[in-house]
This record gives structure tokens, sequence and C-alpha cells, in this order.
């Protein structure tokens, strides 16, 4: 295997090996995966790997191809184990002995070695597909993808989504063990299975994004990195999967919605409102690929899906030069088939403040009241936040003093607090004229 021809320093050489792991991670365990049909046993080999790399880099140079380097090494180690156990299971074959449980291990070292020269894209498509497997739970399917797909130490989740290391790392054991157990096979599900289980990947990548773009908790208003990591296996997902169209829906609205990152924080990180936002500050280029994805979507035909009719709400924002632009109407008009094709409480709120934008606060309060016995927005704080944004608007200052200071009180996040507490102060001084 080529390598440079000037070795670099160790420092050097690791932040290569970093960048190289954080790109190539996935498609490496992807690889070897197929070999040994194992994720944990394929993330420890590709871990072997990236140790490899790290004693020989430094002093022999980073590879032409480094991902290839890490890739090829890994395959390797995968066959090599392949072998020992196959030597393995002839030897107890041999002594007449069998595993306990009474049937003997029996790799087949000829599938392993033709698995090794496999289409690396429907490989990673697979490992997707495994990570976000339904019989794990959910938090285990973030943090188990964000570990395989998004190249993320355990410490990066945990610091992530302000949790400790070490049960992330439980998390990312049980997972891998429940997956194991369950006998669940590395490959591509097919027919209802596969609608099953797209859904359950989408929804996953859309859960890491939403938490880096408003964070549930802790002192930061966004997590930028995380918005990153979702937004590249959106891109990834609709590269392998072209002829899905929520797939390219999920990607166009990844795309639009991470458009506006920069602008949906001022100086000092306290959150600026869509109304409020610089819209010169939007991304042009990521707009530019959402409007893109979303074409792909809808060129794809048949009714639009959930993800597809969210990116196209977003695009209604993103063509508007300045917010007395939007249009309002074609937005209601949008959620109102959003809640027919997947209706739910958060979807009706949205929709609520769609109506209001289009028709007035009254026309929006009145869809808002319907939502205040709904159990499962109890402790939601933006059912309090619209609704006295509502109540705000219509001069009922003092009520919306009120529901702004429970929204602040049920908020996790510091940032939002501070805006809630602010807009609530506000809202006292006009009750008092």
């Amino acid at each position: 295997m080529a390598v440079t021809a000037s070795a670099p320093g160790t420092d050097d050489a690791r932040r290569a090996i970093e960048a190289v792991w954080r790109i190539e991670s996935a498609r490496v365990i992807a690889g070897v995966a197929r070999i040994v049909r194992d994720i944990g046993v394929a993330e420890e080999l590709a871990q072997d790997a990236l140790v490899a790399a790290l004693e020989q880099w430094p002093g022999a140079g980073v590879p032409d191809n480094p991902g290839a380097w890490l890739t090829t090494t890994a395959k390797h180690r995968a066959i090599d184990l392949v072998r020992r156990k196959e030597v393995f299971a002839r030897k107890l074959r041999e002594l007449g002995h069998t595993l306990e449980g009474g049937q003997a291990y029996e790799p087949d070292f000829a599938a392993a070695e033709a698995a090794a020269d496999g289409d690396i894209e429907d490989d990673l498509l697979r490992l997707v597909f495994t990570a976000c497997h339904p019989v794990l739970s959910t938090e285990a399917r973030v943090a188990l993808t964000l570990r395989l797909l998004g190249g993320l130490t355990t410490a990066e989740i945990a610091r992530a989504y302000l949790v400790p290391e070490a049960t992330v790392a439980q998390r990312i054991v049980r997972a891998k063990r429940t997956l194991a157990k369950a006998d669940v096979p590395f490959e591509q599900p097919h027919g209802p299975d596969r609608v099953e289980r797209l859904s359950s990947v989408l929804e996953v990548i859309y859960l890491v994004f939403n938490e880096g773009y408003s964070a549930t908790a802790g002192d930061d208003w966004m997590r930028p990195a995380l918005c990153e990591d979702a937004l590249r296996l959106a891109r990834v997902l609709a590269g392998l999967m072209p002829k899905e169209p929520e797939v390219h829906g999920l990607a166009a609205l990844l795309e639009i919605q991470a458009s506006r990152s920069a602008a949906r924080t001022g100086p000092d990180g306290q959150p600026v409102l869509l109304a409020d936002q610089d819209r010169r500050r939007w991304d042009q280029l990521l707009i530019r690929r959402g409007f893109a994805a979303l074409a792909r979507a809808e060129a794809a035909g048949g009714p639009p899906g959930p993800y597809a009719l969210q990116a196209a709400i977003a695009a209604c924002h993103a063509r508007a030069l300045h917010p007395r632009d939007t249009d309002w109407r074609r937005i209601a008009e949008l959620y109102a088939a959003l809640a027919r094709r997947a209706p739910s409480p958060v979807v009706e709120l949205n929709r609520a403040v769609a109506v209001t934008m289009a028709y007035g606060p009254q026309e929006g309060l009145t869809l808002v009241d319907r939502l205040t016995d709904e159990p499962s927005l109890r402790g939601y704080h933006l059912l309090p936040s619209v609704r006295g944004d509502l109540l705000e608007r219509l001069g009922r200052y003092a009520e919306a003093r009120e529901e702004f200071l429970r929204a602040a009180s049920l908020t996790r996040n510091e940032r939002e607090r501070a805006l809630l507490v602010e807009r609530a102060a506000r809202a006292s001084l006009a009750a008092k004229g």
C-alpha cells in the first residue's frame, strides 16, 4: 500500500487519522460487518485498524488513500478471524466435541472471502438499517447511529446529549448485545419491513438534527455539530437511496433548516426568532441544495410524505426575502396537509401559528385553545409560549405574561428561559399601560 514520501510528525499524523476516521469509519465498519456478520465484532476490528494506523502512520507516513488503508487492514483482520474460527471448528469436529448448546460454530470462510469484495455502498446501507433497527430503543438507536455512522466517540455523544459518558457507553453496549440476541441480520430489509425500517432511520436522523437545532437542555440554544452530523447522514442516505422520495424530503428539510443556523443566535448566543432573523445571513448554498432535494422528492411522484411537506414549508420561508413576503396561506395549507398525513398535537400547534399569520391571532388562538387539555403537551413549553404570543398580539397582556412565565418554567434550555422571562417582563409593562 503506497504511503507519502515524507513521514509527518506525530501530531500531524494523529490529526490526519482523526479526520479520516470521522469520515471513513462507517464505511470501514460496514465493510467488515459484511464479513463477520456482527456489528460489535466489526467495530472492534475497525478499532484495531485504527490502532494500527496510530502506530504506523507517524513513522511511515499517511497513505495516499487512508480510507482504503483502514478498510483493507480491517478486512484482513476480519478474514484472519474467520479463518481462525474455521480452524477451531475443524479441530472441535476432529475431537468429536461440540460447542456449548449442542451446535458447533460453522464459519463459512469462502463466503467471508467473497463478502470482502462486496459493494461498500450496499454495506453502508445495511449498517444504517441495522443501527436503526426498531428492536432498539430510540435512545439506543441514536447513540449507535452517532457512534457507527457519525464516527463520534462515546465522550462526544455524551457531551452532545448532556448525559454521563457511562450512560452512553451502556446504551451502545446494550444496543449491540440486543442486536446480537435478536439475531438481527446484517442486510437491507425488503417490502413492508423496508418501509417500517426506513421510517425508523429517517426518524433517528431527524432526532439528531433537532437536538442540534434546538437543544432540549443546557446553556446553548444550538449544537451545530449535531446538525452537521445529521445533515451528513441525510446526504449519505440520499445518495444510497436515490429513488426514495422521503429520503430526499428529509435531506431537503435539513438543508433548508440548517441554512438559518448563523441567523438563529445573536452576538451573545441569545435566540433570534424566525421573524427577527437577518435573512442576509441565511446560507444560500444550503438553500439551493434544499430546493434541489425537494425537487427530487416531488419528481418521484405520489402524494408527499411528512418530511417532504415540512421541507415545502421550510422552502416557503426560504423564498421570502423579508418576513412580510412570506406566503402564510400556502404554509397554512401545507400544515393542514401535514396534519392529515401525520396528525399530532405538535403539528396542530404549528398549524395554529401559520393560521395566525395568514388569518389573524384570534383564529390561531381558537386552534391553540383546543390543545390546552392535550395530555401529551402538558409539559411542552411551546404550547404556553405560542399561546402567550397570540394573547400578546390580541392585547391581552396580563394573560400573555402568565403564559410566558409558565413556558419559562417548563423549558430546560437556559437561553430560551431567559428569552421567555424577558417577554413576560415586556408583557407586564404593556399591561400596566
